[in-house]
C-alpha cells in the first residue's frame, strides 16, 4: 500500500510538469539517515534506518508575482527509500542565488513541509508490564527506526549547483526533515539526506 501510494505521488509529481513545458525536473540521490555527529570521524556517519533514497522532483519557474518573497521557484517532490523505512513527499519554495556570473555555480536554499511514511510515536522500551518478548521487539524499532514524533514534518534544504548549459545542471544537496518541537513536543530524531541531483530545464 505504502509503495503504491508513493508511485501514485511521484506520477503526479511529474505530471504536473508536462503540460506546462516549463520549469525543471531532476531527479537525485541520496544516503538515507546521514548524522553529522559521527561516532569516530565526526562526519557521515549511519544513523538509525540504512539504505538510498532517490528523489523524484519537479520545480517551477521562478515566481515573478511574489517578488515580495523573493521571486522563489516551487518545488514538489517524493523520496523512496531503498529500504522502505521512512519514505516522504516535500513541497516549498526555493531560491536560486548565482555564485558569479550568471550560467555557473549557483547555491539554492529552500524550504518547505514533508509528509513521511515512517515511525511517530514509538512505544516506550520500559513500560511496565510488557514481557520480554515485547520489549526485544520495541528495542529492535527503537534502534533501526526513527521516531519523527509527528507524521508532517518541516522540510529545509541546501544545495551547491552548476549549471552546464541552459539545459542541464547537477547539484549536491543535503536535505533535512524535523518538527522542530512544533507540529509535535516530544520525539525530533530527524532525517538528513545528502546526495546528488541531476537536473533538466524545459
Amino acid at each position: 500500500m505504502k509503495k503504491a501510494l508513493f508511485a501514485v505521488a511521484a506520477c503526479a509529481a511529474m505530471a504536473v510538469a508536462a503540460p506546462a513545458l516549463a520549469g525543471e525536473v531532476f531527479v537525485g540521490v541520496y544516503k538515507h539517515d546521514v548524522t553529522f555527529l559521527g561516532e569516530a570521524v565526526g562526519l557521515g556517519a549511519a544513523g538509525r534506518e540504512d539504505g538510498v533514497d532517490v528523489h523524484l522532483g519537479y520545480r517551477t519557474d521562478r515566481i515573478e508575482s511574489l517578488g515580495w518573497l523573493g521571486k522563489p521557484q516551487v518545488h514538489a517532490f517524493v523520496s523512496i527509500n531503498s529500504e522502505d523505512t521512512s519514505n516522504f513527499v516535500a513541497a516549498g519554495f526555493d531560491w536560486p542565488i548565482e555564485l558569479g556570473d550568471a550560467g555557473g555555480f549557483y547555491l539554492r536554499p529552500g524550504f518547505g513541509l514533508a509528509y513521511t511514511d515512517g515511525e511517530a510515536g514509538l512505544p516506550p522500551v520500559n513500560q511496565p508490564g510488557i514481557s520480554q518478548a515485547e520489549i526485544d521487539r520495541r528495542l529492535v524499532l527503537y534502534n533501526t527506526r526513527i521516531d519523527f514524533g509527528s507524521k508532517v514534518l518541516f522540510e529545509p534544504e541546501l544545495a551547491l549547483g552548476y549549471r552546464f548549459n541552459e539545459k542541464v545542471s547537477a547539484e549536491l544537496s543535503y536535505t533535512h526533515l524535523s518538527n522542530g518541537q512544533i507540529f509535535h513536543q516530544g520525539k525530533n530524531q530527524g532525517l538528513d539526506d545528502v546526495g546528488v541531483r541531476l537536473v533538466y530545464a524545459f
